[in-house]
Order: C-alpha cells, then structure tokens, then sequence
C-alpha cells in the first residue's frame, strides 16, 4: 500500500511540477523505495535470528488474559444478541406471547432448554461479575497480582453460581 501511494504521489508531483513548482522545489527526493526498506528489514531480523513477531502460542495462559478475552466475547454476543433481538421485535409480526408459544410448541427436550437457559445467563451474570471488577479496578483496588488472581476466581465462581440458579428457576 506504501508503495502504492508512494508511486501515485511522485508520478503527481513529477506530472505537476509547473503549477506546483514553489512547493516541489523543496522536495527532497528519497534515497530508497519501499520495497528496499522492507528488504534490508528483514535481513536484518534473519541475521539477529530474531522471530516473526510474539504470538500467542509463546505465552503462557493466565487467568486475567483468559478472563479479558471472555470479557470481550460475551459483551460482542450480548451486544450482538440484544440488537437481533430488538431488531427482530421491530420487524416481525406478532407479539412476544406468540413467539412464547410457537416456541413452547416445538416441544424442545429438558436437556436442550437447560443448556439453553446457562448459555443466555451465564455471559450475562460473567459480564456484569467481572464489570463490577472492572469497575474496582477503576477506582485501584485489587491491582496487585494476587488480588487479581484471586478476585478473578471469585468472578468465575459467582458467575457459574448464577448462571446455575438462573438455570434452575
């Protein structure tokens, strides 16, 4: 893309030196392309026998890395699912007990409404637990790793709790 805009720009400048004389005149023409920077790059990182870049397989998982990548994940699904939901309402006929009972109709076995029920409050009850965290953070308590550790722990364990009672009602 460099590269790209480097060849528009100066064939732009050499097409319009007479109008824009005043300004080009200063130009200072570059002593290398950028396919050349890339080249001497990555000789260099061959010779210093440096990697490609740190990806995520040369770290170790953690429990606060493990805990903000779900924390991401479950505010993208519970954004994602309350905007389908509320689209879904704009749009399609009906009411909410119609769309009740049509479901109830399909008669889903125990077991798939169970899972059902902790996969829609378990990322509920995980994001408002580790927000709250986050929110402890925001004010600096619990910033110290072992706090860290710990009150994720305590995060995850509520979560799973109220995501089971939420499950059983």
């Amino acid at each position: 893309m460099a590269l790209l805009l480097r060849t528009v720009a100066r064939q732009g400048l050499c097409s319009s030196r007479t109008q824009f004389s005043v300004l080009y005149r200063h130009a200072v023409p570059m002593g290398t392309s950028a396919k050349e920077e890339m080249n001497r790059f990555w000789e260099k990182n061959t010779q210093l026998s440096r990697p490609l870049s740190p990806h995520i397989s040369i770290y170790r998982w953690s429990i606060p890395m493990a805990m903000s990548i779900t924390h991401r994940g479950t505010g993208i699904a519970l954004s994602g699912g309350i905007s389908a939901f509320a689209l879904a309402a704009l749009v399609l006929p009906g009411s909410f007990p119609y769309y009740l009972d049509l479901i109830h109709s399909l008669s889903f076995g125990p077991a798939l409404i169970t899972a059902s029920k902790f996969a829609v409050s378990f990322p509920v009850a995980f994001h408002t637990f580790n927000g709250i965290r986050h929110l402890s953070w925001d004010v600096g308590k619990g910033l110290k790793i072992p706090e860290v550790y710990r009150s994720g722990y305590i995060v995850i364990t509520l979560s799973i709790l109220t995501s089971l009672a939420l499950t059983a009602l």
